[in-house]
């Protein structure tokens, strides 16, 4: 007989089954942000807090440190010694900020994770100052935007994250060049999962807080068209952008479902920027976002500066009821209700053009 045929096996693996592609729409990040940080300055006399600082930001700090990611714009530079490299052509307009390198660790310990040197003050003392306060905030621990070309990028959650910090000066990520901007925001999108932008822009002082759609101008010096600026980085694919540089509040709104904050005051600031008034008192923006950078809630938690004390927790959330009665002045409908208790919870919206002016009377 002849032998049985023989039987075929064979050595191949099982089909893979690709792995599904995570639901980002179920995924979460926190950031929490505050506006502008100057925690004294030793130039040209010696103004630092009487116990270095170590205690500034404590009545906040577990607030910030709670956040996966907590971002505030520094002014004014972290450098020991030095002359300033600033010259200003208005002496009445003319601040120059200088803080210890070790103040670096002030900002970390307080759960900052990156910063924003994109500003009017990051260059007092020239571009040797600015590389002195990067290389201070990096060797803390801490990421930073703010030169030409100078951007974060991190993961978190299981996301990549960008931070872009632009401002209106002399070798920064320079806002006023919104196509550019739009640009680089549009690249930064398609590599990242969530990209946050930070920007310097607006008129300053409490004449300020109303946002006029439309450019800015302070002592002459060209400030922005916010509104373009900031709406026009959400087309190209922002999800959070955060304003700085009016040193009071301004209102929020909800464009395209992502939040816009155009301007968070002086959250932490000992001496040599003003705190009177409706300039002491700021919040701290809480925003929850999904794993694609929708707007999920958000909450401000409102606070108060009283010298020489840092920032602390305003019981009579003024900056709540503040940033709320501008939101609904200046954009009729901002796409977010204000609760009591200070939650942001979503509301319909209907489409707004970047430039379409839409104020609730007076």
């Amino acid at each position: 007989m002849p032998d049985p045929a023989p039987v075929a096996t064979s050595t191949a693996s099982p089909p893979q089954l690709r792995p599904l592609a995570a639901d980002k729409t179920t995924m979460r990040i926190t950031i929490a942000a505050v506006g502008d940080m100057m925690i004294g300055t030793n130039y040209p006399e010696n103004h630092l807090p009487d116990d270095d600082g170590v205690g500034f930001f404590a009545a906040v700090a577990p607030i910030l440190s709670g956040a996966d990611i907590a971002f505030g714009n520094l002014e004014g530079v972290l450098i020991d010694g030095g002359e300033p490299g600033k010259k200003c052509s208005n002496p009445d307009a003319c601040y120059l900020f200088r803080s210890p390198t070790q103040y670096a660790e002030l900002y970390r310990k307080a759960g900052f994770d990156v910063l924003s040197l994109a500003n009017n003050h990051a260059r007092d003392f020239g571009e040797e100052g600015r590389t002195s306060s990067m290389e201070a905030i990096a060797a803390s621990g801490m990421l930073h935007s703010g030169r030409e070309g100078d951007f974060a990028s991190f993961e978190i959650n299981g996301l990549k994250v960008a931070l872009l910090a632009y401002a209106v000066t002399k070798n920064s990520n320079m806002m006023l060049d919104y196509e550019r901007a739009f640009v680089t925001v549009a690249q930064c999108a398609a590599s990242h999962d969530v990209v946050i932008v930070s920007f310097h822009g607006g008129a300053e002082g409490i004449d300020a807080t109303r946002i006029p759609f439309a450019e800015e101008e302070y002592y002459e010096e060209p400030r922005g068209d916010v509104v373009w600026f900031a709406r026009g980085v959400v087309d190209a694919g922002a999800d959070l952008v955060i304003g700085h540089g009016p040193h009071v509040a301004r209102g929020i709104e909800r464009y395209k479902g992502r939040l816009i904050a155009y301007s968070l005051g002086n959250f932490a600031t000992y001496y040599g920027i003003s705190v009177a008034g409706i300039k002491g008192i700021a919040p701290i923006l809480l925003v929850t976002l999904d794993g694609e950078g929708a707007f999920v809630e958000g909450e401000i938690i409102s606070t108060v500066q009283r010298r020489p004390d840092g920032p602390s927790i305003d019981v009579g959330q003024r900056a709540l009821n503040l940033i709320r009665g501008l939101s609904v002045q200046d954009f009729g409908d901002p796409g977010v209700k204000f609760l009591p208790d200070g939650r942001l919870i979503v509301t319909e919206r209907a489409p707004v053009d970047p430039h379409q002016l839409v104020v609730a009377p007076d």
